[in-house]
């Protein structure tokens, strides 16, 4: 297998597998450029190579890197046209297997090296991406990576968003209970200057495992590896001691201040909405960029779903899940990306009451899914990737009074669209099981209706046999 080694390499087995188009006519890195992406996450369309920039003469935007399945499977060498749940459990049978990556001495992106007064940010075609945010945000397509002050051997990559300030600095959103934060509270504390790299527009396995959260101490890099099924090449900062992936389109290296904040934000986010205020956040101070000839800058464009944000959540939450209820008697189990990764829908082989009650507080007491706060609890006859069967069990089996259990001053996310601002700014929230499954000591034959469908209404061989067959019919 050959692995995509970065971002315009993802863009050349894009238009290979048919799944991007060029735009030649001009776009404005002002909205325009944005409100493609935007359009594209809520079409389900291509993704755009943009390469006539206003006031960015030969630079290239990419819109929408990753937003459905069908680029999440070229980005991992599969079949573009692999199904949803094929997609994800290769990608939990990789990860099983991490791959430690490997030092190089140079790569791509020193192609070009910037430092000293010669820093300009603005020098590259960062977007306004939503109306009303607060700012340009270079990076919404990118690996943050950072250094732990106490445990040195720990280095951490994730996908926080970045803002322009001017030429030499950006904002940096770090919020507590994410590695960073974490990481960022010890430098504050000592009163010391946090070194970081944020490498924009990565190969798409690292910018998938930075999204992935496995915990403190564990190297998203070797995820990227398990992603990849290779090692992903890294080479040295030149001016912080860390080391990045060597084909990142565009690397800002720096220092995020100790105790030094300007205002950020808002933003468009994850949810759907702009939840989080605009408030003094701490800065990053630019010390170099170093990037590839021509460099493309992805925009992924955080809205209404599906996004990229959706599609990794389903994917890296998901196995989070999966791991938490792996000793229950589970089906199946799906985070939709419709649901912005608020939500898991678990079939049950129901063997005892209360097993809805069992799956939920196993998903709220795991790492990632005490910021779930709904869990959809469902019978084995249902497919929790399919929308229209979990619609339909909603409205038929959902009873109004015992199938709804929920629950109050539960930790939460600051971005939740439907907390107050009080709840946003303190993370206190509510969570809420809706149990799907029939009673237990309902009589199967007497109380269970028959549901009327493929798998509930026809002997299972002959199902099998025209399902198989389908094309043969003439579909």
């Amino acid at each position: 297998m050959d692995m995509i080694k970065g971002h315009q390499e993802l863009v050349a087995a894009l238009r290979k597998s048919g799944d991007v188009i060029e735009v030649t006519r001009q776009v404005d890195w002002n909205l325009e450029a944005g409100l493609i992406a935007r359009h594209i996450n809520e079409t389900g369309d291509r993704s755009a190579l943009l390469t006539n920039i206003k006031d960015y003469p030969g630079a290239r935007m990419h819109a929408s890197p990753l937003s459905n399945y069908r680029r999440m499977a070229v980005a991992m060498e599969l079949d573009p046209d692999t199904p949803p749940k094929k997609i994800i459990d290769e990608y939990e049978r990789r990860v099983r297997r991490p791959i430690k990556p490997t030092l190089v001495k140079d790569g791509p992106c020193k192609e070009n090296i910037v430092k000293g007064d010669d820093i300009n940010l603005l020098q590259f075609p960062a977007p306004m991406v939503h109306d009303g945010d607060g700012g340009r945000y270079l990076a919404t397509w990118h690996v943050v990576v950072s250094r732990d002050l106490e445990q040195r051997d720990w280095v951490n990559w994730g996908m926080y968003r970045c803002m322009v300030h001017n030429e030499k600095y950006l904002g940096l959103l770090t919020l507590p209970g994410q590695d960073i934060g974490r990481q960022y509270l010890k430098y504050q504390a000592a009163n010391e200057p946090m070194p970081v790299a944020i490498c924009i527009g990565p190969d798409p396995c690292s910018a998938a495992a930075s999204t992935s959260s496995p915990g403190a101490g564990v190297s998203e890099a070797d995820i990227a590896g398990a992603i990849a099924q290779e090692p992903i090449e890294l080479v040295k900062c030149e001016t912080v001691d860390l080391e990045v992936p060597a084909y990142s389109e565009i690397v800002i290296e720096g220092h995020l201040l100790p105790n030094v904040r300007v205002v950020e934000g808002p933003f468009g986010e994850y949810t759907g909405y702009r939840t989080s205020p605009r408030d003094p956040r701490p800065v990053v101070k630019v010390s170099a960029i170093t990037y590839r000839n021509n460099p493309i800058v992805p925009i992924a464009n955080m809205g209404t779903p599906v996004d990229e944000c959706d599609i990794l959540f389903s994917i890296t939450w998901g196995m989070d899940v999966r791991q938490a209820v792996s000793k229950l008697p589970v089906a199946a189990v799906h985070i939709p990306p419709e649901a912005c990764g608020h939500a898991a829908v678990v079939a049950v082989h129901k063997i005892y009451e209360g097993i809805a009650e069992h799956v939920a507080n196993a998903i709220w007491g795991s790492k990632l899914g005490y910021l779930m706060p709904f869990v959809i609890v469902v019978d084995d006859d249902v497919d929790p990737y399919n929308w229209n069967e979990i619609i339909h069990a909603m409205f038929t089996k959902l009873h109004p009074q015992r199938s709804l259990h929920a629950r109050h001053c539960t930790p939460g996310h600051g971005l939740y669209p439907f907390l107050s601002t009080y709840e946003r700014k303190w993370g206190i929230a509510s969570n809420l099981l809706i149990d799907l499954t029939w009673p237990i000591d309902w009589d199967k034959n007497i109380d269970v209706p028959q549901k009327a469908s493929v798998r509930g209404m026809y002997p299972r061989g002959l199902a099998e046999k025209v399902v198989a067959g389908w094309k043969e019919y003439g579909f």
